[in-house]
């Protein structure tokens, strides 16, 4: 509603604002601490469960500490309760928003929440052509980004798309495909399926988890993943300082006994000179641990 009243030419405030404030979500050290004080034995599961469920959006902290579930598996069962309020805040977030093209905006967020992030897989599920729809999706209601590769220039075609709300990308994985067992009040098959996927589907947050911090740092000052053309080489995260052209590329991983640096060093080895070969990276290997 606000980008439409003070950034849409058709309306009588265009270009009349005086200053424009994005409220942010806490940053991951306040976010860490938050935790700590209400349970000063926290794992970094834990936090990590916070992070998933919350983004850091201030709002959604207070309920859990409010409800005091500062563990894993209490954050876990409040978000599933049959009256939890993040049952049905994703519903009463998007409707209201999305209007009669609800169900197309829906489906889309669904796709990319299960692990599609590119348009052809999009298109190909929903059958017809998305973007339109993802394009206003990113730009006019910021869910969700478009990625590329870092280094890459202006109008790559190498796009990836990620729910950029944590609380949304949990949402639509784990709340919005069972609306029915919701209704039918099988809330703990709910909170059943969410704990058994609940590991598989935090790498990717523990991911994001490592690149805000790197940001965060004020070290860097670009943080992404990169990719090559056919997705046969990945890094994780990689992070430049381009004043001094140093910069940190990470294998992340929930257990650090999985990651090899071997490998590691065998991806970066990979990577075009053109880009790469005037930075000095720092080479780690990141995990639940370092949360």
């Amino acid at each position: 509603m606000m980008k439409r009243i003070f950034e849409n030419g058709d309306e009588p405030l265009y270009g009349r604002r005086d200053s424009a404030i994005r409220l942010q979500p806490f940053r991951t050290d306040v976010l860490r601490q938050i935790l700590k004080d209400h349970h000063p034995g926290m794992k970094p599961d834990d936090l990590l469960c916070l992070y998933m469920l919350t983004g850091g959006v201030a709002k959604y902290v207070a309920l859990l500490m409010d409800a005091q579930a500062t563990t894993r598996d209490k954050m876990l069962e409040y978000a599933m309760a049959a009256d939890s309020p993040f049952i049905t805040e994703g519903i009463e977030l998007l409707v209201s928003e999305f209007g009669r093209d609800y169900g197309t905006y829906f489906s889309i967020l669904q796709l990319v929440a299960a692990g599609m992030t590119t348009q052809s897989e999009i298109d190909s599920m929903i059958g017809k052509n998305a973007g339109a729809y993802l394009n206003n999706l990113c730009d006019d209601y910021s869910f969700i980004n478009k990625n590329t590769p870092i280094f890459s220039k202006p109008g790559a075609r190498n796009i990836r798309w990620s729910i950029d709300d944590c609380y949304l990308r949990f949402w639509f994985r784990f709340v919005y495909p069972h609306q029915g067992l919701i209704e039918a009040g099988q809330t703990e098959l709910l909170l059943k399926h969410a704990t058994e996927s609940y590991e598989q589907f935090t790498g990717k947050t523990l991911e994001r988890w490592f690149q805000t911090e790197a940001m965060e740092s004020g070290l860097f000052t670009r943080v992404n993943n990169w990719w090559d053309r056919r997705g046969e080489n990945e890094l994780d995260l990689v992070a430049v300082n381009e004043f001094d052209h140093t910069g940190m590329i990470a294998e992340v991983k929930r257990n650090k006994r999985k990651i090899s640096m071997t490998v590691l060093e065998n991806k970066v080895a990979a990577l075009p000179q053109k880009d790469f070969s005037t930075y000095h990276f720092q080479l780690k290997a990141l995990s639940l641990d370092d949360v």
